[in-house]
């Protein structure tokens, strides 16, 4: 599952990054990268804290309650 998410977070990306190139390049319109872009940005940060959170162990000597 985490290899999973991982390569959708990367996708993601891609469609964040990609899109500004091939504006740049002349290839694709201005409303395609608006559209691919805000659909890579809603994938990334779904995807994204699903891997990179973790949980922190906590020791009860350290806890103050």
């Amino acid at each position: 599952m985490n290899n999973i998410v991982k390569i959708v977070s990367l996708l993601s990306l891609g469609l964040v990054v990609v899109p500004c190139l091939l504006y740049f390049a002349g290839v694709i319109g201005l409303d395609a990268v608006k559209w691919m872009a805000l659909i890579g940005t809603i994938g990334w940060f779904i995807a994204t804290p699903l891997w990179m959170s973790r949980d922190l162990p906590v020791d009860a000597s350290e806890v103050e309650i």
